[in-house]
């Protein structure tokens, strides 16, 4: 009897089918999203109004010349340089590049709401593309008026870019600090917006934009220095008037302000930005 051994061939192991380009995800997708709501953004602010982006340098400018206007009634001589238009620029544009970014990405999660509900947009690309659009926006703005302003004037100041830069930086770190706290609060509590609104109105008096600290009384000027706009303020004017002495800026503190309500943001955004979606 002849025994016979029945090979039976199994079947090779499927490998997995490659996926197919279209399904594969794309590379820098959060780069891509970015741009993506960066030139949403432009279409949406700048693009359909006539003039575009000439407004973003015409509201500024038409805010400096009421200012000047106004105190040159008042008093001869600006408390710093010759020209009332160059001192009120250095003074309001620092400012208005914090509340413009505080306020643009304050609202940021409730303009992308219906984006976000798609998964390859996330809340922090819609935080990241507003601050960058509008940072490069208001650093432009900020530029093209005191460079104007500095070619047409004889202002006598002499620009040192590293306490300018700082300034500007510093006013960009607390406008997305503050932006986005506000972001947080007004996305959990409602009420958050008209309560902020209310709290902030004083800052531009509080803030040194009409006159120098270091002229007012020293219990006035010490409150003052906690006022971190005080800081920015002071380092744009000493980028452009470096003989300019302003013992209450202090980087640590401008910066600091700013960084410590940004990471806090971030750690409650993250946790609640779905809630803050729901409401």
């Amino acid at each position: 009897m002849i025994s016979q051994t029945m090979t039976v061939a199994l079947p090779d192991t499927p490998r997995a089918a490659p996926m197919p380009q279209s399904l594969k995800p794309p590379r820098f997708l959060s780069a891509r999203t970015i741009t993506a709501l960066i030139l949403r953004e432009m279409e949406s602010t700048y693009g359909r109004q006539p003039g575009g982006y000439i407004w973003a340098v015409l509201q500024p400018v038409g805010m400096i010349v009421l200012l000047s206007m106004a105190f040159s009634l008042l008093v001869h001589k600006p408390p710093l340089g010759t020209n009332f238009l160059f001192f009120y620029a250095i003074s309001y544009l620092p400012f208005d590049v914090y509340s413009s970014l505080q306020g643009k990405i304050g609202s940021a999660l409730s303009y992308s709401r219906a984006l976000l509900f798609y998964p390859r947009v996330t809340w922090i690309d819609t935080i990241l593309a507003r601050f960058l659009l509008n940072t490069l926006t208001l650093f432009t703005v900020f530029f093209i008026v005191t460079g104007g302003i500095n070619l047409m004037y004889e202002t006598r100041a002499h620009i040192s870019l590293i306490p300018l830069m700082q300034g500007l930086s510093m006013a960009a770190i607390l406008g997305l600090g503050v932006g986005m706290t506000n972001c947080l609060l007004g996305g959990l509590f409602p009420v958050w917006d008209t309560i902020w609104a209310i709290l902030s109105r004083p800052l531009f008096l509080a803030s040194g934009v009409l006159f120098l600290p270091e002229a007012m009384p020293p219990a006035v000027r010490d409150g003052l220095a906690w006022n971190p706009l005080i800081h920015i303020i002071g380092l744009v004017r000493q980028g452009f008037f470096p003989t300019y002495e302003n013992n209450l800026v202090s980087l640590t503190y401008g910066y600091g302000f700013g960084l410590v309500l940004m990471v806090l943001s971030l750690i409650f955004l993250r946790a609640y930005y779905k809630t803050i979606l729901q409401q």
